[in-house]
């Protein structure tokens, strides 16, 4: 796979110093930008002793990452490489917390982080505070990180509108940073890395002047090399309050690397059509994907079987299947069509058997990293399981309508004077 990787940063135009810190590491594949904080140049400190820690302890476990490029599709190498990044995070939190506990001077120094490990064709993301990564996929710009910041929480919340959020005054109030305390959650996310993707890492002093509506325009708007340096004249064309810093990781690829693009473009899509994942913002769905599973369809293969206990949520890429009950042939099924949707959350019996009737390929979602998803995205949990909620409603609805209509032709059926006959 080809990558382009290049960065660049600025003090701005208010600042005398420049606090933020960045790496790019083609060898490790490892690409970050740290924002730091704290007085008398502590911040200067903490970012640089942040990507140096997160630097050396990925080179110590580079086979983790190794392990993942050699098979992206195992979870428990994908859990191992998530592991890392978050590992790699917290030792430099607690390495920043140590150096201010030991100088009164640098007490309460942290720093934000915001990196990138490639892992053959995927991609770890890992963050912390208001520094933010960004990708541009098909012309379309998406945000794939959310501010650890006490705005953003006051909006998730809803406690104040977007409006308000741009006017707050202490817009800038993280509620994370690393080295501040000598732990600290990090969020991570799996991406695939696929041709023409430009992710950019950035620090709030770039971010916080471009529109949601203009990343699009601007991450496409010049060569890879060259970008990271236009990103940096705008930013300080708009004001420059803050150091900047922009990190640009290009995907190119090979003609086969093409098909692997439709492929995973194809996944998304067709997620996107079903009712439990359709009000998902992209960076959801991307953590959704992460957690798919690819099988084959054959002819004859039964997917799940009546009366049987099953833990997976099936969605029909491509091929076709008929629905049995019993001897009774009820529905078919095409590319699209999604099925056992309720064992995410439910022991019940199979209703129904579902056998594959042309060769095709399934997209299978599983009970145990649907919940372990769940844990880890409270923001997302409440999306799936409202929209969960919504389809139970709409089948008990139907259900109803059902009886409803048994009890009515009963009752007419009792009224006649011709009884059953």
């Amino acid at each position: 796979m080809q990558v382009e990787v290049y960065g660049a940063t600025d003090v701005g135009r208010k600042r005398k110093h420049n606090e933020d810190s960045y790496l790019v590491d083609p060898e490790l594949g490892l690409h970050i930008v740290a924002d730091g904080m704290g007085g008398h140049a502590a911040g200067e400190v903490a970012s640089a002793k942040a990507v140096e820690v997160i630097r050396r302890h990925v080179a110590e476990h580079l086979d983790v990452v190794r392990a993942y490029a050699a098979a992206p599709a195992d979870f428990d190498k994908r859990d191992a490489c998530l592991k890392l990044v978050e590992e790699a995070i917290q030792t430099a939190s607690a390495e920043i917390h140590r150096m201010a506990s030991e100088d009164p001077a640098r007490r309460g120094m942290g720093t934000t982080t915001v990196l990138l490990l490639q892992a053959g064709k995927k991609g770890i993301i890992g963050h912390v505070g208001d520094s933010r990564a960004y990708l541009l996929r098909n012309g379309q710009g998406y945000q794939l990180t959310e501010d650890h910041t006490l705005v953003n929480a006051q909006l998730k919340q809803g406690l104040i509108t977007r409006e308000e959020a741009a006017r707050a005054p202490h817009g800038n109030v993280i509620t994370r940073s690393v080295g501040y305390q000598e732990s600290v959650q990090v969020d991570t996310l799996v991406t695939d890395l696929l041709p023409g993707d430009r992710y950019l890492l950035c620090s709030d002093g770039l971010s916080g002047y471009v529109r949601d509506d203009e990343w699009a325009k601007f991450l496409g708007g010049a060569e890879p090399k060259d970008l990271p340096h236009k990103l940096v004249e705008l930013a300080n064309h708009r004001g420059g309050k803050d150091n900047i810093t922009a990190v640009v990781i290009a995907v190119g690829g090979a003609p086969e690397a093409h098909a692997e693009k439709a492929e995973v473009e194809a996944q998304m899509e067709v997620l996107r059509q079903i009712p439990l994942f359709k009000h998902l913002k992209y960076k959801e769905l991307i953590q959704v994907l992460s957690i798919v599973q690819v099988r084959p369809l054959e002819p004859g293969a039964v997917v799940i079987e009546e009366g049987g206990v099953g833990q997976e949520l099936f969605v029909l890429l491509r091929g076709e299947a008929e629905v049995w009950k019993g001897e009774t042939r009820v529905a078919h099924l095409g590319p699209g069509s999604h099925f056992g949707e309720m064992a995410l959350i439910d022991n019940a019996p199979r209703s129904a058997t579902v056998r594959g009737t042309e060769k095709g390929t399934l997209l299978v979602i599983d009970r145990q990293n649907f919940f372990t998803l769940l844990r880890k995205e409270q923001l997302l949990a409440v999306k799936l399981l409202w929209a969960l909620l919504q389809m139970l409603t709409e089948r008990l609805r139907a259900t109803n309508e059902e009886l409803s209509g048994v009890r009515t032709e009963l009752a007419m059926r009792s009224q006649s004077p011709f009884g059953d006959g």
